[in-house]
């Protein structure tokens, strides 16, 4: 299929070293991309802590001239929120909605003068729909959906595009922390959802990737959600 592939084309995906990162890393790979994994994790192309600023600014002047940047880390902390510590909600500020702001920031510009750049924004059908325990998570990954629409209506002229992708209950790391300590939690998702199973990594980085493409550069400003139909707005 014409307009798929992204040879020639330097994508940065942070919090790519594992789960659904990883997954759109190699599906970005696949397609023809060079692709620069930002993480904490040892095996990241370049590692960084996306609460430092420094760091992110040492990114930014370390990659190069990024054409696609998916901004895919995140961090939860789940909490009735009249129970949650605000130093919590500082940090999932930090790593969900400063760092995406302050990496687009310094990316952007170079998309702009070279007329074609893809934003994906993965933030979380828990930040779309609402999500019991998730009140400050969801508040900072919902940020993302105004950055992303606004952003959409500053750059199309630019061949930029900028979306959002949000995964429902998605079989992570992050998600399998959670039910470790909610017995039984998969299993009660997993029969909410019409396709009743939760997602796969690989089920949403399809879409990030073909976000990515020629072919989707007529779709911007979208939110879209990837949920086996638990969602549907």
């Amino acid at each position: 299929m014409d307009g798929t592939g992204l040879a020639g084309r330097l994508a940065l995906v942070t919090g790519g070293a594992g789960g659904i990162g990883r997954a759109i890393h190699a599906d970005l790979a696949a397609l023809g991309a060079e692709v620069i994994v930002a993480d904490r994790d040892e095996s990241a192309s370049h590692r960084v802590d996306l609460a430092d600023p420094a760091g992110i600014e040492r990114l930014v002047r370390a990659a190069g001239p990024v054409d696609i940047l998916v901004h895919n880390a995140g961090i939860s902390v789940v909490d009735p929120f009249a129970d949650s510590d605000p130093d919590s909600w500082d940090l999932m500020w930090k790593v969900n909605l400063r760092a995406p702001m302050q990496l687009t920031q310094g990316l952007l510009p170079g998309m702009t003068e070279r007329g074609w750049g893809r934003l994906v924004f993965v933030s979380s059908d828990g930040a779309r729909a609402g999500s019991g325990g998730e009140g400050a998570y969801a508040a900072t990954k919902a940020g993302l959906f105004g950055l992303a629409k606004s952003l959409a209506r500053e750059v199309a002229r630019d061949g930029v595009t900028s979306n959002v992708v949000c995964p429902g209950p998605t079989d992570t790391a992050m998600v399998r922390e959670v039910a470790e300590r909610h017995p039984g939690l998969l299993d009660r998702l997993a029969r909410q959802i019409p396709m009743r199973r939760i997602g796969r990594p690989d089920d949403v980085s399809a879409l990030v990737a073909f976000l990515c493409t020629d072919r989707a550069g007529y779709i911007t400003g979208q939110t879209l959600s990837v949920s086996g139909g638990i969602t549907m707005q």
